[in-house]
């Protein structure tokens, strides 16, 4: 994963903050094999970075980015996701306590929108590192702390779970590749944001998970709310000024009329696509199960 330019940052080298969470990565994973020689965390973490950092790739080599790879992308994304927070984190979150859990999920909800509405603020800062990366590595980190605590938590979820709420990160590095080319920056440092799950996953994986029914309601309920938040997120969009418009249309390149119709056929295609997303976690399910 290479640009012409290692684009720097208040003097923070693209390539030494990717490689540094790629080495954090390695180590947390060779420490953890040690003492699980299965963990579920680390096959997760590890797809999280294959996909963020291979679709990160493709989308520096395709330049322009497609409207139709964004819908699909996103959409089977946010459809795993909304089916596995609502079929794997709501239920245990109202068993363990359904008015805590229920608390847990509005929680999740409102602090999710909260984080992601304040995070555009990164937008304005004097970051000493890629403001993109910066707002993935956030987001990156909390999914991953977040997951460790549902996994240290309950160890007998399996990991469809894990694979479907990482699943995001294909399309999203894909998108942020096409942006840090645009703006003249180095893809390499997408290697941060990509470990970023992992690591967090991993850390947060060595402290001692809360056994109280009442915390644990809370927690799972957090978890589901954050993910559905997540999820909504990633829903494709087609309206006028989303990332689907202006890859459809070319900045407003085309006419009025082309632009309607092309949208069109794409909020069909949005439609499948999250339907297609649920349906594949409904089937692994059953065949897991």
């Amino acid at each position: 994963m290479e640009t012409t330019t290692d684009a720097r940052d208040g003097g923070v080298s693209a390539t030494t903050l990717g490689i540094a969470g790629v080495v954090a990565l390695v180590v947390l994973t060779l420490f953890t094999t040690l003492s699980d020689p299965a963990p579920k965390l680390v096959g997760i973490g590890w797809v999280a970075f294959a996909a963020m950092a291979g679709m990160a790739a493709l989308g520096r080599a395709t330049g322009d980015v497609s409207a139709f790879g964004l819908v699909w992308g996103y959409g089977l994304a946010a459809g795993a996701m909304v089916t596995s927070s609502a079929v794997f984190l709501v239920p245990d979150a109202i068993n363990h306590d359904a008015k805590i859990g229920g608390f847990g999920i509005a929680a999740g909800l409102l602090v999710g929108f909260a984080a992601h509405t304040v995070g555009h603020r990164l937008a304005h800062l004097d970051l000493p590192i890629d403001r993109t990366a910066a707002e993935l590595t956030a987001h990156a980190l909390a999914a991953g702390s977040i997951i460790g605590i549902v996994y240290t938590a309950m160890p007998s979820l399996g990991p469809l779970l894990g694979l479907a709420i990482v699943s995001h990160k294909g399309p999203a590095g894909y998108a942020a590749a096409h942006r840090l080319v645009r703006n003249g920056r180095s893809v390499n440092v997408i290697l941060l944001p990509a470990s970023g799950i992992g690591v967090a996953a991993l850390l947060v994986s060595l402290l001692e998970p809360p056994s109280s029914p009442t915390v644990q309601a809370a927690v799972f309920g957090f978890a589901a709310g954050i993910f559905l938040h997540v999820a909504l997120d990633f829903l494709p969009h087609c309206e006028t000024g989303s990332d689907v418009h202006d890859a459809a249309t070319g900045h407003d390149h085309d006419s009025d009329e082309a632009a309607h119709a092309r949208l069109d056929t794409l909020r069909l295609n949005a439609v499948a696509s999250t339907l297609l997303g649920g349906g594949g976690v409904l089937t692994a399910w059953l065949l897991v199960a």
